[in-house]
C-alpha cells in the first residue's frame, strides 16, 4: 500500500505525486491500442561479451535461456552460451529449467544469477551448475507469502513465531511434493536493514524462496527506478526473471515504478521487451504464472464507488501485459492491497493474495476480514489448484460466519465472509438441518474488521487502519427461532467447508 501510511499528510502527498506521475508516464497510445507494437528497448551502450556454460554433473545442458534482463540467448548442445550483454545491467542469469533443483544462497533464497563484472576488455565468464531433482516435478507446489511487511523487532518476532512454523507445517503436509516459496513483495516495511532477519526466516522454513520487489522494499533515496532496487538486488538478485517447474512457466516482474517522489504500478519498456522474448520460448496453451507485487487490476475502486483504479494499486499499462499473456493459460499472483480477491480480465485469472501481516500486524486479520496468511498452490501437470491458508488455523478454515444482526445494515441476516471466493464457488445455508438455498453476495464490510478497526483509536498498533468494502460477503435471512444454523461453501475444486455462526469477538 502507500508508503508511510502512519503519516497521513505524507500519504496524501504521495498519492498526488503518484497520480501526477501516472498521467505523465502512462502510455496512452498503448492503452488506446493494446495491439500496437511494443516500444523497442534502448540499445546497450556498454556491451559486455559474456561467455559461459550451464551444466549438470559435468554435462552441458542444451536450450537453457540466459539473459541480462534485456536481451537473451540459449545454450547450445554442449551447454555453452555467448551473450552480448548491456554492461549497465547488474546481473547475468538463467531461467532455471524444469527437473532441476533451485540453486540457493546459504540463506535459502534462490541464486540463479551472477554479478555483471567484466574485465578490462569488456568480457566475463559465467558458469552455472544445476543439480537434477531426485524425482519428477510435474507435480509440485508453491507457497505465496504476500506482504510480510515487518517494520521492527515486534513484527519480525511475530513473523518468526507465527508464520515460519505454519509454513513449515504446510510444506510437511505436502509430503514428497517439491515445494518452493515466493515472497510477493513488501518483504520489509521501509527498514531494509531487516532483510537479514527475513533471510533467517527463509533458512528456518527450509524451502527455496524467490523474491518479488514491493514498494516498501525500495531505497527511497534513489533518484531513478533502477537506483531504488540496489539494496533488494544486493540480497536477492534480479527484479525480473523466469523459471520452470514441471509443465508450468513462472515469471517474476517488477511493477513498482519509482519516480523519486513516489511510485506507481507500471512495467517499463525494457521489461516488457524481455518478457516478450521470454514467452516466445513457451508453447501456446501452457500455464504461465506471473508474480508481481502491485495487482494488474485491483477492484478496490469499484467497491468504493470510484470510476478508475488508482495508479498506486493497479498496473497502469496492464493491457500490454494482458496482450503478451493471451496465448497462455495465464494466472497473475499479486499482493499489495492487504485483502484477498480474484479478478478475471482479458483471459487472465488474477489472485490478489491476503497479507502475511494482515492489517500491518495490528491483529490477526486483514482489513477485509481475511485472516493473516498466505496462498498454497499445487500443480499437477498443467492443472493448478489453490487455497488460502490462515496462519495458525487448519486448512479447512475458509470462512467466518457471523450471527444474525452482526451487520447493523442487515439486522435479520447472518453474514459469511468467504475470503477465497470466486464465481465458481457456491455458498448455501441450513437451518435446523434443512437446506434453505444460496446466500446472496453483497458488497459490505467485515463485522470483525468493523469491531477491531473502526475508529480513530483502533487498532492500537495501527490506528489509521479502517475496514474496507469487500465483495466476498454472503447474506441470508435467518428465522429468529432457528437454533441450528450452518453455512456450507464449496469451491471450484469440489472441496466443501462448513461453519456455524460465532460470537463477534476477537479473532
Amino acid at each position: 500500500m502507500n508508503r508511510l501510511p502512519h503519516n497521513r499528510s505524507r500519504r496524501r502527498f504521495l498519492k498526488r505525486a503518484t497520480l501526477a506521475g501516472a498521467a505523465l508516464a502512462c502510455p496512452s497510445l498503448l492503452l488506446a491500442d493494446p495491439y500496437r507494437p511494443l516500444p523497442a528497448a534502448a540499445r546497450p551502450s556498454t556491451p559486455v561479451r559474456v561467455r559461459g556454460r550451464v551444466a549438470t554433473g559435468g554435462r552441458g545442458l542444451a536450450g537453457v535461456a540466459v539473459t541480462d534482463g534485456v536481451t537473451g540467448t540459449a545454450t547450445d548442445g554442449d551447454g555453452v552460451f555467448e551473450l552480448i550483454a548491456d554492461g549497465r545491467q547488474p546481473f547475468v542469469y538463467l531461467s532455471i529449467p524444469a527437473g532441476y533443483a533451485v540453486p540457493r544462497n546459504p540463506t535459502g533464497t534462490a541464486r540463479f544469477y551472477a554479478p555483471m563484472r567484466p574485465d578490462a576488455r569488456g568480457e566475463m565468464q559465467a558458469a552455472f551448475d544445476l543439480e537434477p531433482l531426485p524425482s519428477s516435478d510435474e507435480r509440485h507446489a508453491f507457497l505465496v507469502l504476500a506482504d510480510p511487511q515487518t517494520q521492527d523487532g515486534f513484527e519480525m518476532n511475530r513473523f518468526h513465531a507465527e508464520t515460519v512454523p505454519d509454513v513449515r507445517a504446510t510444506a510437511a503436509a505436502l509430503g514428497r511434493t517439491p515445494v518452493f516459496g515466493v515472497a510477493c513483495g513488501d518483504i520489509m516495511y521501509d527498514h531494509l536493514d531487516l532483510y537479514p532477519e527475513y533471510e533467517r526466516a527463509v533458512a528456518a522454513m527450509e524451502l527455496p524462496f524467490f523474491q518479488v520487489i514491493g514498494n516498501h522494499d525500495l531505497d527511497y533515496d534513489g533518484m531513478t527506478d533502477a537506483d531504488s532496487a540496489h539494496t533488494f538486488s544486493a540480497h536477492f538478485g534480479p527484479t525480473h526473471y523466469s523459471f520452470d517447474r514441471g509443465a508450468v512457466h513462472y515469471v517474476v516482474l517488477d511493477d513498482v515504478f519509482w519516480h523519486a517522489a513516489g511510485y506507481l504500478g507500471y512495467l517499463d519498456a525494457d521489461q516488457l521487451a524481455w518478457l516478450a522474448q521470454d514467452l516466445a520460448r513457451v508453447e501456446a496453451g501452457r500455464p504461465v504464472v506471473v508474480f508481481t507485487h502491485i495487482p494488474a487490476l485491483s477492484t478496490q475502486f469499484r467497491r468504493s464507488g470510484e470510476h478508475t483504479p488508482s495508479a498506486a494499486v493497479s498496473i497502469t499499462n496492464r493491457e500490454a501485459l494482458y496482450r503478451l499473456l493471451e496465448p497462455f493459460d495465464a494466472h497473475l499472483i499479486t499482493g499489495h492491497t492487504h485483502e484477498n480477491e480474484h479478478v478475471f480480465e482479458h483471459g487472465t485469472h488474477e489472485h490478489v493474495c491476503g497479507a502475511v501481516c494482515g492489517a500491518w500486524w495490528s491483529g490477526d486479520i486483514c482489513f477485509d476480514g481475511t485472516p493473516n496468511g498466505y496462498a498454497v498452490f499445487e500443480a499437477r501437470g498443467e492443472e493448478l489448484r489453490w487455497r488460502y491458508k490462515s496462519t495458525g488455523r487448519d486448512a479447512g478454515h475458509q470462512m467466518r460466519v457471523y450471527a444474525r444482526g452482526a451487520d447493523p445494515n442487515a439486522p435479520d441476516e447472518i453474514v459469511a465472509n468467504v475470503w477465497d471466493w470466486d464465481p465458481e464457488w457456491t455458498v448455501v445455508w441450513y437451518e435446523n438441518g434443512e437446506r434453505k438455498g444460496e446466500m446472496a453476495r453483497r458488497i459490505g464490510t467485515d463485522p470483525l474488521s468493523e469491531r477491531l478497526h473502526r475508529g480513530a483509536d483502533k487498532p492500537e498498533h495501527r490506528p489509521w487502519v479502517e475496514p474496507v468494502p469487500v465483495a466476498h460477503l454472503f447474506y441470508a435471512p435467518v428465522a429468529p427461532e432457528a437454533s441450528d444454523i450452518r453455512v456450507e461453501a464449496t469451491d471450484r475444486f469440489g472441496r466443501t467447508y462448513t461453519a456455524a455462526p460465532e460470537p463477534l469477538g476477537d479473532d
